[in-house]
C-alpha cells in the first residue's frame, strides 16, 4: 500500500499557511493513489520531546541486548523511524522561524536520525537508509526575498538544511513549494501567491 508521511511543524495549529498548502498536496496525492495510507504528525503539539541523554545512550548501545530502560527511552524513536521507513513519500509543512526550521521539527529530526536505522557509516563514508524516494516541502515565509538570487537569500537556512539532510538520508528527490510574504504582502498580492502555491501543490501531487 502506498503511504504518505506528513509532518506539520507550524505552531499555528489553526490558520497555518504551510499546512493549508500541504492540504492541497495531500488531497491530490489521495486522488492519485486511491486507498493510500496517510500518517500525520503535528510535531508542534508537544508530542515529540527534545532528545534526552537516555535516548542517545539507547541509540549507541548494542541493539541485540538493550536493557528495559533504554528500550523505553528509544520507543518513540522506534515508532517514528518505522513511520518514515514505511512511507513512499514524505510531506513537510514548514514555516521559517528566525531564518531556520521550527524547533519542533528539529526535535523530530533528532529522533529519526539513527545510525543503523536511517543512515549507516563505514570506512567509505555515510549512506542513507531511508526507503522513501521523494520528499515535498511546503515552505511558508512571513517576509519576502528569501529565494535564490533574492536580497535575503543568505538568511534562508531552512531550505539548504532540509535539502542536505534528506539527501543524506538517501531520499533522491526533494521538491520545494514556496509561499512568501504571509505577514507582509498586501491582501491582493498574497491571494495571487496563495493561489499559485496551491496550483504548484496540485501539480506536484
Amino acid at each position: 500500500m502506498t503511504q504518505l508521511l506528513r509532518i506539520n511543524s507550524s505552531s499555528r495549529l489553526d490558520g497555518s499557511h504551510s499546512a493549508a498548502i500541504a492540504d492541497t498536496f495531500e488531497a491530490g496525492f489521495r486522488a492519485k493513489h486511491p486507498g493510500c495510507r496517510v500518517i500525520t504528525r503535528n510535531v508542534a503539539d508537544g508530542s515529540i520531546p527534545f532528545i534526552a541523554q537516555k535516548t542517545i545512550e539507547g541509540f549507541y548501545a548494542p541493539q541485540d541486548n538493550l536493557p528495559d530502560d533504554l528500550k523505553a527511552a528509544t520507543a518513540l524513536s522506534d515508532a517514528l523511524v518505522e513511520e518514515i521507513q514505511g512511507s513512499d513519500t514524505l510531506l513537510f509543512a514548514v514555516p521559517i522561524y528566525n531564518f531556520s526550521i521550527p524547533a519542533a521539527l528539529k526535535a523530530w529530526i533528532d529522533q529519526i536520525m539513527r545510525i543503523g536505522h536511517t543512515f549507516s557509516m563505514d570506512e567509505t563514508g555515510f549512506k542513507g537508509l531511508v526507503k522513501a524516494r521523494r520528499a515535498v516541502i511546503v515552505c511558508a515565509y512571513g517576509s519576502e526575498g528569501y529565494l535564490p538570487e533574492e536580497p535575503f537569500a543568505a538568511a534562508n537556512f531552512l531550505e539548504p538544511y532540509l535539502k542536505f539532510l534528506l539527501a543524506f538520508l538517501g531520499i533522491e528527490t526533494v521538491d520545494f513549494i514556496r509561499l512568501q510574504g504571509t505577514a507582509t504582502a498586501t491582501p491582493d498580492a498574497f491571494a495571487v501567491r496563495l493561489e499559485a502555491a496551491r496550483a504548484e501543490a496540485k501539480r506536484a501531487a
